[in-house]
C-alpha cells in the first residue's frame, strides 16, 4: 500500500471514529456543565475582604489594649493606675479564651434558638481554615476564623468597659470572675439575639450595626448595677478624687477613636461602600459630639475642659455605633450634636442627684449614649433623611418601636442578670477590698507595684 493510500485510509478511519465518539463527547460536555454549578457552590473567600477584616480585628484589639486601659487609667487616682490597667488586660485575656472554648458557639453556634447559639461549635468544632462566613453581599464570604476573631474582640472589650464603673475599690478576683460569668449569661445571649439570623431581636428587625445594644447598653447597665452594688469609694464626696492624668486619658480616647474604625467599618464584614459609609459616619458623628460637649460645658461652666472633650469623643463614638452603616453623614452629625448634651446631663446632674459612684461614667456615656443611638438609628435610617431606608413595609414609627423593644429587652436581661451575678460573686470571693487596701491604693495592695516613683 502506498503512503498516499495509507494516509487516505487513516483519515477515513479517523472521521468514522469521530462520528462514533461524538455522542460520548456531547455527554461528557453535558456532564461537565451539570457539575460546574456544584463546584461553584463553594465560594472562595475574597482576599481583599479577608485582609480588611484582619486589620479591623487588630484595630478593635488596639481599642482595648492600650486604648481603653489608658483612658480609664488616666481617670483614676495615681495609686490605682496599674490596677485598672491590669483589670482591663486580664479581662480581655480571659474572655479571649472563653470565646474560643464556648463563647463563639453560644453566640453563633447555628442553633435555631432565639436566645443562644447552642453547643455545636464548642472548642471551635468545625471551624477550619476552609470554613467560611457570609458577609452582607450575596455570594461573598470571608474565612470563618477571621469572623470568629473579630467577634472575639467585641466579646473582650464589652466586659472591660464595665471596669470603669467600679474602679478603685473592687477586688481583682471579683472583676475577673464577674466578667467571665457576665459574658456567659448576659453578653453571649444578647449577641445571639441581636446579630444571629435566628436571634429574637434580629427576627424582630432591630437595627444594631456595630453594637449599640450588644456592647454599650449592655456594659452601661451592668456598670450602673455594679456601681450601686459594690458601693461608693471610701471618702467619696469628701476626698479629692480628680483624674490623675488627663494626658493619658486623652491618649486613650484618641486610641479609642482610631480603633473604632475597625469596630464600626469592620462590622460591615467586607471592604465595600457600606464600610466606607461607616467610616465617614465615625468621623463626623464623633467630631460633632466633641464640639457639642465643649459648647455645653462653656455655656454651663464657662470653660471647656479636656475631660469634656474626651467624654464627648467617646459619647459620639457610642451613639454612632448602632447606626454607622445605616444612617447618612448628615444624620450622623445630628446624632453627634445631640448625644453630648444628653450624656452631660446624666453625668453632671442625674448622677449627683441619685448619688451613685460611677467612677468613669460608664452608664452616663455608654448606657445613655447607646440608648440614644439605638433610637436615633430607627429615625435617621429613613431614606428621606439620608439613611439606607427601612425594610419593605416598615415605617419610621414601627422601626422606632422595634428599637425601643430591643433596648428594653437588653436593659431587663442585663439588669436582672448582672444583679444576680454580682451577688453570686460577692458570696464566692467578695466584691470589695478592705478600707485599708483602698486607702493604700490597689496598685500596691493588690499587685505589689506602683505606676509612678518619686
Amino acid at each position: 500500500m502506498s503512503i498516499s493510500k495509507f494516509s487516505s485510509t487513516f483519515a477515513r478511519l479517523g472521521a468514522a471514529s469521530a462520528a462514533l465518539l461524538a455522542p460520548v463527547a456531547a455527554f461528557a460536555q453535558d456532564a461537565a456543565a451539570t457539575a460546574a454549578p456544584a463546584a461553584a457552590a463553594a465560594p472562595v473567600p475574597d482576599k481583599g475582604d479577608t485582609a480588611f477584616m484582619f486589620i479591623s480585628t487588630l484595630l478593635v484589639l488596639f481599642m482595648i489594649l492600650p486604648g481603653l486601659a489608658l483612658f480609664y487609667g488616666g481617670l483614676v487616682r495615681a495609686k490605682n493606675m496599674l490596677s485598672v490597667l491590669m483589670q482591663c488586660t486580664m479581662v480581655a485575656a480571659v474572655l479571649m479564651l472563653i470565646w474560643v472554648i464556648y463563647g463563639y458557639s453560644f453566640a453563633f453556634g447555628g442553633s435555631d434558638s432565639a436566645y443562644w447559639g447552642g453547643t455545636a461549635k464548642i472548642f471551635l468544632a468545625g471551624v477550619t481554615k476552609d470554613s467560611t462566613a457570609a458577609t452582607f453581599s450575596q455570594g461573598v464570604v470571608i474565612p470563618e476564623f477571621i469572623f470568629a476573631m473579630f467577634q472575639m474582640t467585641f466579646a473582650a472589650i464589652t466586659p472591660a468597659l464595665i471596669v470603669g464603673a467600679f474602679a478603685e475599690r473592687i477586688k481583682f478576683s471579683a472583676v475577673v470572675l464577674f466578667c467571665a460569668l457576665w459574658a456567659t449569661f448576659v453578653y453571649f445571649p444578647i449577641a445571639h439575639m441581636v446579630w444571629d439570623a435566628n436571634g429574637l431581636l434580629f427576627k424582630m428587625g432591630a437595627l444594631d450595626f456595630a453594637g449599640g445594644t450588644v456592647v454599650h447598653i449592655n456594659a452601661g447597665v451592668a456598670g450602673l448595677i455594679g456601681a450601686i452594688m459594690v458601693g461608693k469609694r471610701t471618702g467619696f464626696g469628701k476626698d479629692m478624687m480628680a483624674p490623675h492624668s488627663m494626658t493619658l486619658t486623652m491618649v486613650g480616647a484618641a486610641m479609642l477613636w482610631f480603633g473604632w474604625f475597625g469596630f464600626n467599618a469592620g462590622s460591615n464584614l467586607e471592604a465595600s461602600g457600606g464600610a466606607m459609609l461607616a467610616t465617614v459616619n465615625t468621623f463626623v458623628a464623633t467630631a460633632a459630639a466633641v464640639v457639642s460637649w465643649a459648647a455645653v460645658e462653656t455655656l454651663t461652666r464657662g470653660k471647656a475642659s479636656m475631660l469634656g472633650g474626651a467624654s464627648g469623643m467617646v459619647a459620639g463614638l457610642v451613639a454612632i455605633t448602632p447606626a454607622a452603616g445605616i444612617v447618612g453623614p448628615m444624620g450622623a452629625i445630628i446624632m453627634g450634636l445631640l448625644v453630648s448634651p444628653l450624656c452631660y446631663f446624666f453625668v453632671s446632674v442625674v448622677k449627683n442627684k441619685f448619688g451613685y459612684d460611677d467612677t468613669a461614667d460608664v452608664f452616663g456615656v455608654h448606657g445613655i449614649g447607646g440608648m440614644f443611638g439605638a433610637i436615633a438609628t430607627g429615625i435617621f435610617a429613613s431614606a428621606s433623611l439620608g439613611g439606607i431606608g427601612y425594610a419593605e413595609g416598615v415605617t419610621m414609627g414601627g422601626q422606632v418601636v422595634t428599637q425601643l423593644t430591643a433596648i428594653l429587652t437588653t436593659v431587663v436581661w442585663c439588669g436582672v442578670g448582672s444583679a444576680i451575678l454580682y451577688k453570686i460573686v460577692d458570696v464566692i470571693v467578695g466584691l470589695r477590698v478592705t478600707v485599708e487596701a483602698e486607702r493604700e491604693g490597689l496598685d500596691l495592695a493588690t499587685h505589689g507595684e506602683a505606676a509612678y516613683h518619686s
